[in-house]
């Protein structure tokens, strides 16, 4: 057994990272490691610049899982592009896009959001903050918390709450879903069959299933991440290897 941070985020709308070339920017259907420890940066006021304090984070393990299917929504913005050759270090996109003049260049890009999010998180391991100091950094944050991007604010208390739980799959079973919060997709047993997708767990055979994903960040600042495991857990099919 071991102790558990459990948290519930919810929203109307998110836009969690994956896919991000020049003119799209998808989303994947849960928050991973980046997102639950940049939300939780935020939550104890750790800016960007403080590189020691967000290598801190990488102390802890977490693990997600949605608790209904969301569903996908594309945008699409209208943005002028500059030459480079007629940017010369401007002080203002104002004077860059002036200095272009009828050489600017006009494309479409594409925002990938998730609507109707309802994903039950939990953290564990020890590191410069003590589970509990983290929860109660939840219920009241430095920076506003958000699903994401800005845009994307949070729609309900995070309620976060200490768990003793032998792995995630046993603690994300302990948050509590208000009704309010429940759309009509939303039942127990759709819950139930959601994969968790979960940091490898110390002392814990590896799942028949694994996937290698860039979610590990490395530096904000220069936004880079590294490569990760990452576990599916929750089904019959997914906790255990089959035979060969």
């Amino acid at each position: 057994m071991r102790k558990h941070l459990i948290f519930l985020l919810s929203g109307p709308m998110a836009s969690y990272g994956d896919y991000a070339g020049h003119e799209r920017r998808g989303s994947g259907s849960v928050p991973l490691r980046s997102a639950i420890l940049g939300l939780i940066g935020a939550a104890l006021g750790i800016k960007r610049t403080h590189a020691d304090n967000l290598s801190c984070l990488n102390a802890y393990s977490i693990a997600v899982q949605s608790f209904q299917n969301s569903m996908p929504l594309r945008d699409y913005h209208t943005v002028q592009t500059i030459p480079r050759a007629k940017a010369n270090r401007p002080p203002t996109r104002k004077n860059a896009l002036e200095n272009a003049g009828r050489e600017a260049n006009t494309i479409i890009t594409i925002r990938d959001y998730r609507c109707d999010v309802l994903v039950g998180a939990t953290l564990w391991g020890e590191g410069k903050w003590s589970l509990e100091d983290i929860a109660k950094s939840l219920k009241r944050p430095v920076f506003p918390l958000y699903l994401g991007r800005k845009s994307c604010p949070i729609a309900n208390p995070l309620n976060p709450g200490i768990v003793m739980a032998s792995g995630p799959v046993e603690a994300l079973k302990n948050i509590k879903v208000e009704h309010w919060l429940c759309t009509e997709r939303w039942s127990e047993e759709e819950r139930d069959r959601q994969l968790v997708y979960s940091d490898p767990i110390e002392d814990h055979e590896i799942p028949a299933m694994t996937m290698q994903l860039s979610n590990d960040p490395l530096n904000r600042l220069i936004w880079t991440f590294g490569k990760r495991t990452v576990w599916l857990l929750g089904t019959n099919r997914c906790e255990s290897r089959g035979e060969e």
